[in-house]
């Protein structure tokens, strides 16, 4: 029966190693593309800065509203996507340390949305950390 509870271990340990290392892949990958809004942001403030140079069919500058929305947009989408790759490193530190599993949970839930890493990633993370045994290797270190 020990044998089995040692298997056990050793098979959590490893799965909740890699779990972390691809948290920190994916985190890295999201961080990454988190930085392609800010093309909508250049280009609303082009519209801005440079509205004599860009005529239209009617001949008028397009509306500074066009501008500042493209510019709202891209800046809105950079820090969601950032925030989102901080969350998946946090979560990544966290299942090293065998600590905050709810939050890891909701991470795992957040990272369903991006298809179809991320789908993987959190269905993964979802049966690893469901199971009695690394539920209760965090409320081990919970307790501490």
């Amino acid at each position: 029966m020990e044998v089995a509870e040692d298997v056990q271990a050793i098979r959590d340990g490893d799965h909740l190693r890699l779990l972390s290392i691809f948290y920190f892949i994916s985190a890295g990958l999201s961080g990454f593309f988190a930085l392609f809004p800010l093309l909508y942001a250049v280009m609303g403030l082009m519209f801005l800065s440079i509205p004599d140079q860009l005529h239209h069919a009617a001949d008028s500058p397009p509306p500074a509203l066009f501008g500042w929305l493209l510019f709202g947009i891209g800046i809105g989408l950079t820090i969601l996507l950032l925030a989102f790759a901080v969350a998946k490193l946090l979560a990544g530190f966290a299942i090293r340390k065998r600590r905050h599993r709810v939050f890891v949970l909701i991470v795992a839930g957040f990272s369903c949305l991006s298809i179809p890493y991320g789908t993987l990633l959190g269905v993964f993370s979802f049966i690893v950390l469901g199971r009695p045994s690394v539920a209760a290797l965090f409320a081990a270190t919970e307790a501490d």
